[in-house]
C-alpha cells in the first residue's frame, strides 16, 4: 500500500525528489574524501589457532582521532573456512560485546568469547596466510589489511590493504562509524546492495549513491535506499574469455553508505562489526547456491502461488471483490488469488473485517465459493496496532507488554488507524501474542496468505509524539490521513537519534529517524532501533511463517515488503510503490534480477503500475512482461482507474495470451521453485547466468531468462511493434509458434529484431532444454490436472545433439519441499538424436506420487529435426513394451520447414517440429521412446 496518497497535496516520498539533485552534488563530495582523516589504521599485534580451528587475532589500533567519535583501541579478529566456498572474517571490539544481527533471526556460528582474545601470542610475521581447498586468507601486520584469493585462478576476490595514492584508506572501527574497503578490477561487474531503483539496469554504476537502510519511500525514486537492505554483492570477471564470479556479504543491519568508485567499493556503517562472508563461486550459479546455504533456502511456494492474482487498494465491499473475480471469469483470463489491501478491515485495523462493507457471513460465503473453483484469497496486515481500549488485539497486546519502548512508555507513532504502537518481534512474548492474533483471525477468516505490508517500519509522524488535546487523530473528516495529526517534537538529544556521520538515507541524508521509529526506542533486552531498524520487517516475516505454518500444517504464503539478507527462506516479495510509466516498466527488471541474487526469488512488481492511471497500450505490454514475472500481481492505487486485465478489450487478449502460456508453463515454473528451494538458483535470472563468458549481457536488463534456457525479450518502449532483442549462439524456439526460431552461430550472439505485435511477447526456449509443459486453464488447480506435454529442442538441423530438463511435482500445499516417495515425484528427462535415430528418456525418483494422482504425458514434440519419422515410433515403460492403446498414438510433422525469425534474408531452414501424440505414458514410471529419422524434402 501506498504510503501517502497522489490527491491534493504532493506525498512525502515525492517532495524528497525535490531536493534530490542539490543533495546528490554534496553527496559524491563527501564520498570523495579519503578515510585518512577519519582513522589512522590498526596493526595485528598477535594471531593463533582458534578453538574450533579458525584464526583469531588481536588487532590494536595505530593512532586515534576525534572524527565520528573515538578509536576502539583493540579488536578481536576472527578468520574461519566454514566450508570449502565459505569463508568468513569477523571483527569486533576485543573488550565489549557489540550489535550483531541476532544469532537467532539468522542461526550461525558464533565466534570465540572474546576474554580470550587479547595478546596469547608473540608478535606475528609481516603476513599471515590461512589457506583452505579453495579460499585462502591472507593479511599484512602494520598497518592490518586482509585479502582473500580462489585457488583454482588465483584471482583476488577481496583486498582491503590500502596505498597512498587510492581513494581510501586503512581500517577506521569507532563506535558509530566503521570503515572498510577493497580493491577492485575496473573491469569487474558488480551486481546487488538493496533494494533500490537502478535506472542504469542490473549492473551497478560507479559513483551511484548506494544506501541500505529500510525506507518507505516509493520504488519510483531512483538510487535511493528503499524497503529492503541487502548489503550482499555478486563480483562477475571475465579473462580471456571466461567469466567467473563470486560473492561478498557484509552482515550488518545498521544503516550505511557504500561507495563503489570502479576501482574500488568502501563500506561506512553507523554501528555493529565487521561480519564479511566470502563466496568463492565460480558460476553466477554456485554463488547462489552458496549464499542461501548460508543466510536460507528460498521457501516453497505453493501451486497456487504460481498463478495469476489480482489486487486494488480500493475494492469498497466484497461484492465488489466477488464481481472482480466473476468478470475474470467471463473475460476468459486465468486468475488464481484475489487480494484485499486494507479495504476489508474495519477502520484500518488489523484482524478485523468492516461489519457493513465486509460482512462475515457474506466474506466466508465468498471465500467457500472461490475455494470450491481451487482459487484463493489473501489479505493485508500492517505492523502498527491501533491504541484503541474497545480493540482486543489491542487490548491483549498491553496485557503481553510486546510493544517497542521509548522511555518506558509504548513508542507513539501513526499509519492508517491513526495512533498505533509496533509490536517488538525479537521479543518472543510478541511472537506468541502474534501467532496467538493470527491464528484467531484465521478462525473467523480462512484466508489463504498474509501480505505484511509498511514493515519498514513506516510512520505518518516523526519524533516524540502524545495524543492531541481537542482534536480528533485521525478526523473522520479528512481526505489526507497519511498527513500526522499527533502532537510530536523531534528528538536530537541522543547519539543516537543524531550520529555523528550521517548516512544519505531518503537521498537527502535525512534524520534516520524520519518518518519511521525513534533510532533512541528500545527493543528486548536494551536493543537499540539504532541498531534493529532494518531487521524490523525480517523478524516480522520469521514470526508471520511461524504463526501460518501452525495453522492447517499447510505451506505458507507470505508477501513482504521489507526484507532482509535471509527474508526469501521464509517470504515472496513485491517491489513496492512503483508508477504506471514505460520508464518503471523497464525499471522492474533489474529490481526483480537483483532478488534473485538477494535469495528472494518469488518476487514481482505491481503490473500496470500502482500509480497513477496506465495506458491501455503500456498496461498490454506490461502484462505481457509481468505474466512471466515469477510473483505475477496486478495492483493499484485507490485513486486510480480501475486496470484490472479485463478493463481493456485489447489487455484481455495480451493477457489471454501471455497468461495462457505461463499456465502451461506452470510444470516449469514449479520445477524451478524446487530448484530455488534446493539450491536457491533463481527463478528469473539474467543472462549471464547462463552464459557467465559472454561480457555483453552483463549488463542486459531489458531482457531475462526463467530457469536456464527460456528467454523473455519484451517490448519496453511506447510505441514499438517490434523489439531487438539479443540472442546468445544457438538455436531458440518461439514458444507461441514453435515452428519460428532464432538461429545464432556467432560466438558472442548477435541481435535480432523481432515482430511485436501489440498483443504478443516473444519468449523462447533454447536448444539443449526438455520443457515440462501442459495444456493450462483458468486456475492452477484446472491447469495441473490436464495431461503433460515434453517439448524438446535439438540444435537446428543437427545430425548429433542431446537435450535434457527436469519435472517437480507434490502435494504442494505440505509444508516440506523435498523428494519423498507417496507425496513428491522428481523425473529427470533425457533426449538424444544420434546416428540418424531419436531417443527421448526418463528417469523417475518417487513415481509413487504421481502416479497415484494419475499424471501422464500425452505428448512429445520434438524440435530442430533434420527429418520426420521413418517406420515406427518404439516405446518402452519400465523396460517393457508400452501396454497403451497404441492405435491412439500418431505422429505429426516432417511437412513443413522452420521458418527463421529476424535475421537478415529471413526464409527457412531445412529442420522439422515432430510430434508424438496421443500418448498415455504414467509421468511416474520409466520410458524410452525412440524413432529413426526420415528423410524431409
Amino acid at each position: 500500500m501506498l504510503s501517502s496518497s497522489s490527491s491534493s497535496s504532493p506525498p512525502p516520498h515525492l517532495l524528497r525528489l525535490l531536493f534530490l539533485s542539490l543533495v546528490l552534488c554534496s553527496f559524491h563530495v563527501s564520498f570523495a574524501s579519503s578515510s585518512q582523516s577519519v582513522g589512522l589504521g590498526y596493526r595485528l599485534v598477535s594471531i593463533q589457532e582458534a578453538p574450533n580451528g579458525g584464526l583469531i587475532g588481536h588487532l590494536q589500533v595505530k593512532g586515534t582521532t576525534s572524527t565520528y567519535g573515538p578509536d576502539i583501541p583493540h579488536l578481536q579478529l576472527y578468520v574461519k573456512l566454514e566450508t570449502p566456498d565459505r569463508l568468513r572474517v569477523h571483527i569486533t571490539d576485543a573488550a565489549k560485546q557489540r550489535w550483531e544481527v541476532p544469532y537467532n533471526l539468522l542461526p550461525r556460528e558464533q565466534p570465540p568469547l572474546l576474554k580470550n582474545t587479547i595478546g596469547g601470542a608473540s608478535t606475528p610475521p609481516k603476513t599471515q596466510e590461512y589457506a583452505g581447498p579453495n579460499l585462502i586468507f591472507s593479511c599484512t601486520s602494520d598497518p592490518f589489511g586482509f585479502a582473500i584469493k580462489r585457488r583454482s585462478d588465483g584471482e583476488v576476490l577481496f583486498n582491503s590493504t590500502s596505498n597512498k595514492d587510492d581513494p581510501f584508506g586503512d581500517l577506521v572501527f569507532k563506535d558509530q562509524y566503521l570503515e572498510i574497503s577493497t580493491r577492485l578490477p575496473k573491469s569487474a561487474s558488480l551486481y546487488g546492495l538493496g533494494e533500490n531503483t537502478q535506472p542504469g539496469g542490473i549492473k551497478l554504476q560507479p559513483n551511484d549513491p548506494y544506501t541500505l537502510y529500510t525506507t518507505d519511500i516509493s520504488a519510483i525514486n531512483l538510487n535511493i535506499d528503499l524497503y529492503g537492505s541487502h548489503p550482499v554483492y555478486m563480483d562477475l570477471r571475465n579473462k580471456g574469455g571466461v567469466g567467473s564470479a563470486h560473492g561478498v556479504l557484509l552482515l550488518n543491519s545498521n544503516g550505511m553508505d557504500i561507495v563503489y568508485r570502479g576501482g574500488s567499493l568502501t563500506y561506512k556503517a553507523i554501528g555493529g562489526v565487521f561480519d564479511f562472508y566470502f563466496f568463492g563461486g565460480t558460476r553466477p550459479l554456485d554463488v547462489v547456491n552458496q549464499y542461501t546455504s548460508f543466510v536460507g533456502r528460498p521457501a516453497p511456494m505453493p501451486y497456487w502461488a504460481l498463478g495469476f492474482h489480482q489486487c486494488r487498494w480500493g475494492y469498497p465491499n466484497i461484492s465488489y471483490v466477488e464481481g472482480v473475480v466473476e468478470n475474470y471469469k467471463k473475460a476468459r483470463i486465468p486468475l488464481d488469488v484475489i487480494w484485499n489491501d486494507d479495504d476489508h478491515m474495519d477502520a484500518a485495523k488489523d484482524f478485523t473485517l468492516d461489519p457493513i462493507n465486509y460482512p462475515h457471513d457474506k466474506v466466508v460465503a465468498f471465500l467457500d465459493k472461490i475455494h470450491s473453483r481451487g482459487m484463493k484469497y489473501i489479505v493485508l496486515i500492517d505492523p502498527g496496532i491501533n491504541v484503541n481500549s474497545t480493540y482486543a488485539t489491542y487490548n491483549r497486546a498491553m496485557s503481553s507488554d510486546v510493544f517497542i519502548k521509548y522511555e518506558g512508555e509504548p513508542f507513539l507513532a501513526q499509519v492508517w488507524p491513526g495512533p498505533v504502537y509496533f509490536p517488538d518481534f525479537l521479543n518472543p512474548k510478541t511472537v506468541q501474542w502474534w501467532v496467538d492474533e493470527i491464528q484467531r483471525f484465521h478462525k473467523l477468516v480462512p484466508v489463504d496468505g498474509l501480505w505484511i505490508d509498511m514493515n519498514e517500519v513506516s510512520n505518518f509522524c516523526t519524533g516524540k509524539c502524545e495524543m492531541p488535546k481537542g482534536n480528533l487523530c485521525p478526523d473522520p473528516k479528512s481526505k489526507e490521513p497519511w498527513l500526522c495529526c499527533l502532537s510530536c517534537t523531534n528528538i536530537t538529544k541522543t547519539r543516537w537519534d543524531e550520529p555523528p556521520y550521517k548516512i544519505n538515507a531518503s537521498g537527502i541524508q535525512a534524520p534516520i529517524g524520519y518518518k519511521t521509529i525513534a533510532t533512541s526506542a528500545v527493543h528486548y533486552n536494551g536493543v537499540l532501533e539504532y541498531d534493529a531498524h532494518s531487521l524490523f520487517g525480517f523478524s516480522q516475516t520469521i514470526a508471520t511463517h511461524k504463526a501460518l505454518l501452525g495453522l492447517e500444517g499447510k505451506r505458507p504464503f507470505i508477501l513482504t515488503r521489507s526484507t532482509y539478507v535471509g527474508s526469501g527462506a521464509y517470504a515472496a516479495h513485491w517491489t513496492g510503490d512503483n508508477k504506471g510509466t514505460w520508464e518503471d516498466l523497464r525499471y522492474s527488471i533489474s529490481t526483480i534480477l537483483n532478488f534473485g541474487i538477494f535469495g528472494v526469488p518469488m518476487v514481482g512488481s505491481d503490473i500496470c503500475g500502482f500509480y497513477p492511471a496506465p495506458t491501455e497500450e503500456l498496461c498490454n505490454r506490461w502484462i505481457e512482461l509481468g505474466a512471466f514475472y515469477p510473483f505475477s500481481r496486478d495492483h493499484a492505487n485507490f485513486a486510480s482507474p480501475r486496470q484490472e486485465l479485463y478493463v481493456w478489450d485489447s489487455v484481455a487478449t495480451s493477457a489471454r495470451n501471455a497468461l495462457g502460456l505461463r499456465y502451461r508453463l506452470l510444470p516449469y515454473l514449479y520445477t524451478l521453485n524446487y530448484d530455488a528451494h534446493v539450491t536457491g538458483a533463481p527463478i528469473a535470472r539474467p543472462l549471464f547466468f547462463t552464459f557467465p563468458n559472454m561480457e555483453r549481457v552483463y549488463n542486459m536488463s531489458t531482457q531475462f531468462l526463467l530457469g536456464e534456457r527460456v528467454m523473455v525479450s519484451p517490448v519496453l518502449t511506447q510505441g514499438a511493434t517490434s523489439v531487438k532483442a539479443l540472442f546468445p549462439k544457438g538455436t531458440w524456439y518461439n514458444l507461441f509458434d514453435m515452428t519460428k526460431a532464432v538461429r545464432v552461430t556467432e560466438g558472442d550472439g548477435q541481435y535480432v529484431v523481432l515482430d511485436a505485435p501489440l498483443n504478443e511477447i516473444n519468449v523462447h526456449v533454447c536448444e539443449g532444454a526438455i520443457l515440462p509443459m501442459q495444456r493450462g486453464g483458468y486456475t492452477s488447480a484446472e491447469a495441473r490436472k490436464t495431461p503433460f506435454t515434453l517439448v524438446v529442442a535439438f540444435p537446428m538441423g543437427a545430425s548429433e545433439a542431446e537435450a535434457r530438463g527436469s519435472v517437480f511435482v507434490d502435494e504442494d500445499e505440505r509444508p516440506v519441499m523435498r523428494v519423498e516417495d507417496g507425496y513428491a515425484t522428481r523425473v529427470e528427462f533425457y533426449a538424444k538424436v544420434s546416428a540418424k535415430t531419436v531417443t527421448v528418456m526418463s528417469e523417475v525418483e518417487a513415481g509413487k506420487y504421481s502416479l497415484e494422482e494419475g499424471m501422464v504425458i500425452e505428448k512429445v514434440c520434438v524440435l530442430g529435426l533434420e527429418g520426420s519419422v521413418a517406420g515406427e515410433v518404439v516405446i518402452e515403460v519400465d523396460g517393457m513394451p508400452y501396454s497403451g492403446d497404441v492405435s491412439s498414438v500418431h505422429v505429426s510433422g516432417g511437412s513443413s520447414s522452420t521458418s527463421l525469425e529476424g535475421l537478415e534474408g529471413g526464409g527457412k531452414m531445412k529442420a522439422v517440429v515432430v510430434e508424438v501424440a496421443g500418448l498415455n505414458i504414467p509421468l511416474g514410471k520409466k520410458f524410452v521412446l525412440s524413432w529413426k529419422l526420415g528423410v524431409t524434402n
